[in-house]
């Protein structure tokens, strides 16, 4: 009976088992282990079928360990197997089927638990196994291919090369014994393929590459189109292309590794555990191609492939160090092509982990060491903190000292370290450090292999060094060995590498050494063919070309060679792609830092050449670069809608989506807000506006606006823009009706002249508190001693343009005309509306002419409602905070609301938010619905980060960044009646980055602000005469805003005194 019972149980779990392996179903497969256990229990010792029931009991539990990854299976899997092989007698046949399924068991514990002991007894096992099987076996191929596998997973455990040789051996033989259309041979070909490809990585020797591609190549070939390990032959063959091209520097190989590492992830499965093997491997040749030939799309497929591929890889993984490595360069490679500092913060965090993952005397740690040192290095030369300094040349002594001699990654690592030791020589200016990088260097060239793709990098580096070594030394010899690496450097250089323009550039500085040394004019013209030459290559990091440009026409400029208006036309068209869409806004701020008032300086150079207009223009593209893209991206697109409409909603969907995302913080944790989806935004958008100027009549859609269209920018009277560069100050004066741009020079008025007049002021202000807080004041302070400064700004600047305008002849009026003062550069921050000699008599800028800035021509370009029908009253919005928490007290603030209140009465529809109803929230949707604003509160100007400065509202700070990010339309008058609204940043002059600009940015055409910081019994004042003026007819078109200040300005000037200056001077009109 008990023997009828075991027969019955085990048919029955055979059937079942079948069933699974027909049907997937895991019910199936539990019943075939539930009956197969219970007939193996009740099967008597002895019994012929009882090896047979614990083999194919062990294959079910095998089968559920590998569906559902429960070590309980993998342990009772084991159990059947040894035990079936303690019951195999020693003459049995299948003693060695039996050896192998155990060698298999201790493999599978071995990969899940990484007990070495475990290998050594699969080893074993298979070693015997083979040994027992008979020449003319068929499943000799098999052991021989499983001994193989044992030993690759030794070496990749231990690196003991004798593993690697054994199991290329296995393999080999494994395929020899194969025969022609077995179906194990495309396994055969790639296991073999995979081991030379590791022998290669380990030996470097060609032939084994040649092999492994071989190899591969026909295991992918033999493999039909459904298997399952067809995954796996894209990605070998994928992995030895790779290397191909590592080592022989052939786009082709690249691209072939990236086309069958995507083919290898297209077939992957969701939850394979393979899967971040393939992200990795896809990721490391994005990176190698993008290395090769730029492009952000390879850059962007290699950060998303490796950040997957570390997410996807669990905790105590073998390879989690190797995957925190890979993205950390990617990051490395990304800040270097578009400057973002969270790339190097982020490249310097995952070269950490993986150092910290890495045991010690792991192969692998060298490398890691030496990477993270590059990325302290380039900290280092970012912010110039020693301690990033000391960091990179730790680690990379660290990696130099881990790598053993004729290891092929010594000249890497020597490289890395001398080129941080010239940093070290910059840093200290010790000659030690110079010579120590200079030895380092030649010596990675030196033990550099024939072909090698970094080797035109090592002597640039070296040329650098010697080049540093020239300016210390004065010896032409070190200039010549200089010149002499930058050429072999450019020479190896291929066409298309992202690096030839860095190569070019190295060479322009050199010869442009050479000529200051030696005169010779040819050395010159080499240097600004090189120049010309690196701010060409569109293959390198925008912000190195843009750079290179500059360089060139700072260098033609001072030479007066022809070739400066070329020059500085290459770099203010460079300009956009530096200070991209696709990078947030106060990143492009901190970038448009690096270009030193580049519009300044090329305008001066074409006002020079008497290039009037094309200094215009250029003042105009160059100056306020994210307000301009800000307005680009909120332009209407109706033209367009009216012909290409589905082309019109793709575009304005995309720049509002950008313009929100690049004015939000990376840190604000939206997924839609990466860098990687802004730069997505930025690609389409881009992509799409080409397409529009590719049709018909669209060709100057949203292109950087001309001469033409900038003169009419002189609505309500005269603008006039002031540049003043080194020696050289002029005014270029736009005159309504006409269609030029007439230039008047300002000899008395420099650049100097300039920085000194704004620092005496800010002195003057600072002394006297007026620059402590953006707090109004409740009682008057010390007035500053101002007035020779403003005489200053009389006789330079402002009477020279009021004589060649004619003002100066004319008669007091009542209908004064108008002008629109546009400064660039540090004059921004003079009081040109307040210029004069007030020791003398009609000489001060307010007897002749009205006064209003703007910082942009394109500000007075937009459309002014002037609201003019009689049903139709502005909506007046009154914001007011006499108490903030954490402020001081505004009792004015509540008596201007009531000024600003029965002011409009009858004339405009008035609505307030008041205290705690002004909160931040609030305060935006109450904007959205009025077409004016007037804040009557606290503000604050951030020298840190401007983007942060803001008003102090009931709730916290309503900052410029939100308030961009909102899109006003048809708006009107901005009143800021708070502290230092039109203060902006020193750094930057030419930005406008106040909140003035800020409410013209976000849609308000006319801005009333202030300068510093305003008495609180002052501001209802001018407030109740601003409005009592602008309620006559209810419009601020045709500049009727300034000139209802204007008159405000007058009174109180004439209520507290003239000379107390810092009152009234304040007090400024923006805009329309």
């Amino acid at each position: 009976m008990d023997s009828l019972d075991h027969e019955y149980l085990y048919d029955e779990g055979e059937l079942y088992y079948d069933q699974f392996q027909s049907s997937g179903k895991m019910d199936d497969l539990d019943k075939a282990i539930e009956y197969g256990c219970r007939a193996v229990d009740l099967t008597p010792d002895g019994h012929p079928d009882l090896l047979a029931r614990l083999t194919n009991l062990g294959v079910s539990y095998d089968d559920r360990f590998r569906q559902l990854g429960g070590m309980e299976d993998m342990e009772k899997a084991m159990e059947c197997d040894i035990r079936a092989l303690e019951l195999t007698p020693e003459n049995d046949p299948e003693l060695p089927v039996r050896l192998g399924n155990v060698g298999i068991s201790y493999t599978e514990r071995y990969r899940r638990l990484g007990a070495l002991v475990d290998l050594e007894k699969s080893i074993e096992c298979r070693s015997r196994a083979l040994t027992l099987t008979p020449d003319d076996d068929p499943s000799l191929s098999r052991r021989h291919a499983a001994l193989g596998v044992a030993y690759s997973d030794r070496f990749e455990r231990l690196g003991e090369l004798g593993d690697l040789t054994k199991s290329i051996d296995c393999f080999s033989n494994a395929l020899e014994l194969t025969p022609d259309g077995h179906p194990d041979l495309p396994r055969r070909h790639a296991t073999l393929g995979v081991s030379y490809t590791t022998l290669y990585q380990r030996l470097g020797g060609l032939e084994d590459l040649e092999r492994a591609i071989k190899y591969n190549s026909h295991g992918l070939t033999l493999t039909p189109d459904d298997h399952p390990q067809l995954p796996d032959r894209y990605a070998g063959l994928g992995v030895s292309y790779g290397n191909r091209y590592q080592r022989l520097g052939n786009i082709d190989d690249c691209n072939k590794s990236i086309e069958y590492y995507s083919r290898a992830l297209e077939l992957t499965p969701d939850r394979h555990p393979d899967l971040p093997d393939r992200y990795a491997d896809l990721g490391l040749s994005y990176s190698d191609r993008y290395k090769r030939q730029g492009g952000l799309d390879n850059l962007e497929q290699s950060v998303e492939c490796r950040a997957r591929a570390l997410e996807l890889t669990p905790d105590g993984h073998p390879d989690l160090p190797r995957r925190n490595s890979a993205l950390g360069e990617s990051y490395r490679d990304r800040y270097r092509r578009m400057g973002a500092l969270d790339d190097l913060d982020n490249s310097v965090k995952y070269f950490s982990c993986s150092i910290t993952l890495t045991p010690d005397g792991h192969p692998d740690l060298p490398g890691h060491h030496v990477a993270l040192g590059v990325s302290y290095s380039d900290r280092y030369r970012r912010l110039g903190d020693p301690d990033d300094l000391e960091q990179a040349i730790e680690s990379e002594f660290r990696a130099v000292i881990l790598t053993p001699d004729g290891h092929p990654d010594l000249p890497r690592r020597l490289a890395a370290l001398g080129v941080s030791y010239r940093d070290l020589y910059h840093h200290l200016g010790r000659p030690g450090d110079l010579e120590s990088s200079i030895e380092k260097s030649s010596r990675a060239l030196a033990l550099s292999s024939e072909g090698d793709p970094d080797v035109s990098r090592r002597h640039a580096a070296l040329g650098a060094s010697y080049a540093d070594l020239y300016q210390r030394s004065g010896e032409i010899s070190d200039l010549e060995k200089a010149i002499e690496a930058d050429r072999f450097a450019l020479a190896l250089t291929p066409d298309g590498h992202p690096e030839l323009c860095l190569r070019h550039f190295n060479l322009a500085v050199s010869c442009h050494d050479q000529y200051k040394h030696t005169h010779q004019p040819s050395h010159l013209d080499s240097s600004l063919a090189s120049f010309r030459q690196s701010a060409q290559l569109l293959t390198g990091a925008p912000r190195d070309v843009f750079d290179h440009a500059f360089r060139w026409a700072k260098i033609a400029s001072k030479y007066n060679y022809l070739s400066c208006l070329e020059a500085f036309r290459a770099t203010i068209e460079l300009l956009p792609h530096f200070i991209w869409l696709g990078a947030t806004t106060t990143q492009r701020y901190q970038d448009l830092s690096l270009a030193e008032n580049v519009a300044v300086q090329a305008a001066s150079a074409a006002i020079q050449s008497s290039e009037y207009n094309l200094a215009l223009e250029w003042l105009e593209h160059a100056r306020c670069v994210v307000w301009n893209q800000t307005l680009m991206l909120r332009s209407p697109v109706d033209h367009l809608e009216l012909s290409h409409p589905v082309l019109a909603k793709r575009l304005q969907s995309v720049s509002q989506e950008l313009h929100q995302a690049s004015s939000t913080s990376s840190e604000s944790g939206s997924a839609t807000n990466t860098p990687e989806h802004r730069h997505r935004l930025a690609r389409t958008y881009s992509d799409l506006l080409a397409e529009v100027r590719s049709l018909p009549g669209f060709e100057d859609f949203l292109q950087p606006t001309k001469i033409g269209n900038l003169v009419k920018a002189a609505q309500n009277g005269p603008v006039v823009v002031i540049n003043c560069y080194e020696a050289h100050c002029d005014a270029l004066v736009i005159i309504p009706g006409q269609d030029r741009v007439d230039h008047v020079a300002l000899p008395d008025f420099s650049e100097k002249k300039t920085r000194n007049t704004y620092s005496e002021i800010e002195i003057l202000l600072q002394h006297q508190g007026l620059r402590s807080s953006g707090y109004r004041r409740p009682i008057p302070e010390p007035n500053p001693e101002i007035g020779p400064v403003l005489a200053d700004l009389w006789y330079g600047v402002v009477k020279p343009v009021l004589d060649y305008l004619g003002y100066m002849n004319s008669d007091p009026t009542d209908h004064l005309p108008h002008i629109t003062w546009c400064p660039t550069g540090a004059v921004s921050f003079l009081p040109l509306h307040a210029a004069g000699d007030y020791d003398q008599p009609r000489s001060r800028v307010f007897d002749y002419i009205i006064s209003s800035y703007t910082p942009t021509l394109a500000a007075l370009l937009s459309p002014t409602p002037n609201l003019t029908p009689p049903n139709h009253f502005p909506q007046v919005l009154a914001i007011g905070q006499a108490i903030t928490p954490g402020c001081s007290p505004l009792p004015g603030a509540t008596s201007e609301l009531a000024g600003v209140k029965t002011r409009t009465q009858g004339r405009a529809s008035y609505s307030e938010l008041i205290d705690e109803q002004a909160t931040t929230g609030a305060v935006l949707d109450a904007m959205e619905q009025n077409d004016w604003v007037h804040l009557a509160c606290h503000a604050h100007q951030s020298a840190a980060d401007p983007t942060t400065s803001g008003f102090f509202l009931h709730n916290g700070m309503l900052d410029l960044v939100a308030i961009n990010r909102r899109s006003f339309r048809n708006k009107g008058l901005a009143f800021l009646s708070a502290c230092q609204t039109a203060t902006g940043d020193e750094k930057l002059p030419d930005e406008a980055i106040h909140l003035a600009s800020g409410m013209l940015m976000a849609g308000y055409p006319s801005v009333i602000a202030t300068m510093w910081s305003v008495m609180d019994e002052d501001a209802p004042f001018v407030a109740d005469r601003v409005y009592a003026q602008l309620m006559k007819d209810g419009k601020i078109g045709n500049g009727e805003a300034g000139k209802a200040l204007y008159y405000a300005v007058k009174a109180l000037r004439e209520k507290v005194g003239e000379k107390e200056f810092g009152r009234w001077v304040p007090y400024i009109h923006i805009g329309s």
